[in-house]
């Protein structure tokens, strides 16, 4: 197991001398959300209750797809760019990307078990399976924890090199551009909240400016119940949004 201090010295040796932009950072903190609270939501799942299985099972679901999403557009975009002027710049994560594909299809493989088990009403396999599924994931969520970090610091170095911050800006474009807009918002879901302040009031103050105001306080709304008290008026204020997000300044 790589240390600490290991993991420190690298991430000292990729930061730029003056910030640059991270196109990886906001929606890591989206995936590392997603996953701590599924993974947490699946540990403690009560297989007899049926709401609590369904909702528990329905987001495992969700995270995966999001996952594999995910997975496709970094690909696509992030990593065909690095590679595009610095061949097998990026083999490294694109190897991990072939592993988790695989390991996504194998989770639902056994979160559909789970399903069936619930269905034919199986009460000694439904622990068992529940908890096969746990600690799958839970290796599963561990591997990502570790791969972000590897994007967020060698990745990202790449990306500096070789590419300016427009540059990086319009591959990111390019990527955003193809996201439908119920993706969209689930993606808000997990990202806001998951943000500091400051990083809420750039990327929130951005959408702003880019969505009619109906849209924009639509997509706040779907948001703030996920958020606690003092973020969300720290956001509130930040964007120029009353509270009870009655109106748009």
């Amino acid at each position: 197991m790589t240390t600490l201090a290991a993991h420190e010295t690298t991430h000292a040796a990729t930061q730029p001398a003056a910030p640059r932009f991270d196109m990886y950072g906001p929606i890591h903190k989206a995936l590392r959300s997603f996953m701590c609270d599924t993974l947490l939501r699946a540990g403690r799942l009560d297989v007899n209750d049926a709401a609590e299985f369904d909702a528990t099972l329905n987001q495992v679901d969700a995270l995966l797809a999001f996952c594999l999403d995910h997975i496709e557009r970094e690909n696509a975009f992030v990593h065909a760019a690095i590679e595009a002027r610095r061949p097998a710049g990026a083999q490294r994560t694109t190897d991990d990307h072939v592993e988790h594909v695989e390991t996504i299809a194998a989770l639902r493989d056994e979160t559909a078990a789970l399903r069936r088990a619930q269905a034919r009403s199986q009460a000694q396999a439904k622990p068992m399976l529940a908890h096969r599924l746990y600690h799958h994931l839970a290796l599963f969520v561990a591997e990502n924890f570790q791969h972000m970090h590897i994007e967020e610091t060698a990745n990202n170095a790449a990306l500096w090199a070789l590419y300016s911050d427009a540059e990086l800006h319009e591959i990111h474009a390019r990527l955003l551009a193809g996201i439908p807009p119920e993706k969209d918002l689930l993606v808000a879901r997990w990202m806001i909240p998951a943000l500091c302040p400051t990083e809420r009031a750039i990327i929130v103050g951005h959408a702003k400016r880019q969505m009619p105001p109906e849209a924009f306080i639509g997509v706040l709304a779907h948001v703030k119940p996920h958020m606690d008290e003092s973020g969300w008026a720290k956001l509130a204020s930040a964007v120029g949004v009353s509270p009870s997000l009655g109106r748009t300044a």
